[in-house]
């Protein structure tokens, strides 16, 4: 009768042991990504960073290219769960407000947590796009999925009546401001606190949106 427990246990331990390794990876990969870039980067740099053997790296991953995805959908999550940031918690609260000030306002909070995860990565994914084509694929995802969910942010912004500027516009002024750039000139350029950053952010689309 042991004998079936153990082996449950087992395997619970293997199970638990390759996501370790799996989180380890990830995180390594999205290091060495930002910090030597994508084009400079190796399956072994990666394992040696994560402290696993290149085996490993491939088992999990079968290659480079789904490992940079997998670094970047991480980095927009937060953690290793499946679930779109349009229906996390914090972003469902946000689309739940009904006064657009105020929910423009925890949005730019939301996405100010989000580029502090994000912003690195996509720059080092933009500088790499021009010469690996996996860097550039990736990006376009990027772009087209933000596309996506700032219309979705517009479209609801538009249902409360108080948007001053069209759905479009609206749409087009959120998509431009939430790719990482201004986060990474203010904050890391010029030093600006997250806090600092979030409100100002808040202020912007306030005033470009509701006028």
């Amino acid at each position: 009768m042991s004998g079936p427990v153990k082996r449950q246990y087992d395997a619970s331990r293997r199970r638990e042991q390759a996501r370790e390794n799996r989180r380890r990876i990830v995180a390594a990969a999205h290091e060495l990504f930002v910090t030597r870039g994508y084009g400079r980067t190796t399956i072994a740099d990666i394992a040696a960073e994560a402290g696993v053997a290149a085996e490993t790296v491939y088992a999990a991953f079968k290659n480079k290219p789904a490992l940079l995805h997998r670094a970047w959908d991480v980095a927009v999550g937060g953690d290793d769960e499946d679930v779109p940031l349009l229906e996390r918690p914090e972003l469902r609260a946000v689309l739940a407000e009904p006064d657009l000030r105020a929910r423009l306002a925890g949005f730019a909070a939301v996405n100010t947590a989000v580029m502090r995860r994000t912003a690195r990565l996509h720059l080092a994914v933009r500088g790499a796009a021009a010469s690996e084509p996996a860097a550039a694929a990736l990006l376009a995802e990027i772009d087209g999925a933000r596309l996506e969910a700032m219309a979705e942010h517009a479209r609801a912004a538009a249902a409360t009546g108080q948007l001053a500027v069209s759905e479009e516009e609206c749409r087009d002024v959120l998509w431009s401001t939430t790719d990482g750039t201004l986060w990474h000139r203010l904050v890391e350029g010029r030093g600006w606190s997250g806090e600092r950053y979030a409100a100002w952010l808040g202020r912007l689309w306030v005033a470009a949106l509701l006028g």
